[in-house]
């Protein structure tokens, strides 16, 4: 019986593992891991640049990382694939998948990028970013970039920018008249009704210009890149602040195709990789700026200079001119240009009775503890 009684249980025993077997063959299947693709992204900065070149890496490494590999994006610096103002086309053709740059550099295809990165007169960094996600700057944006096959996300913020090098000094609005200036952007055409003669150039033809006497001044960022450009070698006056970019927004932005083709969750973690960078970016400016800025002074004798009253009131009256005409050449540059004087008119109120009144306050008592 006690042999019966095995052979019985030993029956049971074998059929039960079969009908688990078979009543897991019939649940689904775990997912299988997604298959990887090989993101191309260029860029409009020099390889490594300080801030600028690091972040569009961080940003590559981070979609990397937060796909665990599925998305691998692979970065190439300005010139490596693609020319710096070049990146555009090449993404809104799907030459390249993505790219980091800054919109205004696109203003060739429409006015309203300038918007979306810095304009006259324009936006701080918080308020920038106040207008993208809760003013209506991303739904126009997005419809902007779609036109050209391309969709966009802030990934990075430069903060309030200096006004620039200069070689000689400039006292009065009239100095502006036939300097040879390199400004991107609106603040250019502010600069060229001035009777500055205007060119654009990215970021590594800048040093040589300046040096070889083809453009008597330039502004590019701030203290942190400015020093490692080395601008104190050529020029000698270090002018602020910046009418031109008060917070400049930087792009990460991918071809619309591409992006229409990943996960839900690929979407997600391309957005949630920029807004990363966003933050980063601007903190890691705003660290570093002030000590670059005290090594300019002490080590290479760069004289600061404040533009003059007449020169800022000369700024803003051509800037309202140029943001009015740009907003006129077509529809949804109307659209563009209307959302942001709006949000502009809220966005002073606020920033003036909060961090306008604090900091002013704030710094008055300071200086009377501090003696």
């Amino acid at each position: 019986m006690a042999i019966e009684r095995r052979k019985l249980m030993k029956a049971a025993a074998l059929g039960g593992v079969g009908a688990a077997a078979a009543a897991a063959s019939n649940f689904p299947k775990p997912a299988l891991a997604q298959e990887r693709r090989e993101l191309t992204m260029v860029t409009t900065w020099p390889k490594n640049f300080p801030g600028l070149g690091t972040g569009a890496q961080r940003v590559a490494d981070r979609i990397t990382a937060m796909t665990g590999g599925q998305l691998t994006v692979t970065l190439y610096a300005a010139g490596e694939l693609v020319g710096a103002f070049d990146s555009f086309d090449a993404v809104s053709a799907g030459t390249a998948d993505c790219w980091h740059g800054a919109a205004y550099y696109w203003q060739g295809k429409s006015q309203g990028f300038n918007f979306f990165t810095a304009v006259p007169f324009g936006f701080t960094a918080p308020e920038l970013m106040a207008w993208i996600h809760f003013g209506g700057g991303q739904e126009l944006w997005d419809e902007l970039a779609a036109g050209f096959n391309v969709k966009p996300f802030m990934a990075g913020n430069t903060g309030l920018q200096m006004g620039g090098w200069f070689r000689q000094e400039v006292n009065a609005p009239e100095d502006f008249s036939g300097l040879r200036f390199r400004m991107p952007g609106l603040g250019g055409e502010v600069l060229r009704r001035m009777g500055a003669a205007v060119v654009n150039l990215p970021g590594g033809e800048i040093f040589p210009s300046l040096q070889s006497g083809a453009i008597d001044a330039t502004e590019w960022v701030g203290p942190w890149n400015d020093l490692a450009f080395g601008f104190y070698r050529v020029a000698s006056y270090y002018y602020y602040p910046g009418f031109h970019e008060p917070g400049s927004g930087l792009e990460f932005s991918m071809n619309l195709d591409v992006y229409n083709s990943l996960s839900d969750e690929h979407k997600a973690i391309v957005a949630a990789a920029s807004a990363a960078e966003n933050d980063i970016m601007l903190a890691e400016f705003n660290a570093r700026n002030n000590d670059a800025l005290n090594t300019l002074i002490s080590e290479h004798g760069v004289e600061l200079r404040k533009f003059s009253p007449e020169i800022f009131q000369a700024f803003g009256e051509a800037s309202e001119e140029v943001l009015a005409e740009a907003g006129a050449t077509d529809e949804i540059n109307g659209r563009i240009y209307e959302s942001f004087v709006n949000f502009r008119d809220k966005a002073m109120a606020w920033t003036n009775l909060s961090d306008f009144s604090y900091v002013e306050l704030r710094n008055q008592v300071l200086e009377q503890l501090r003696g």
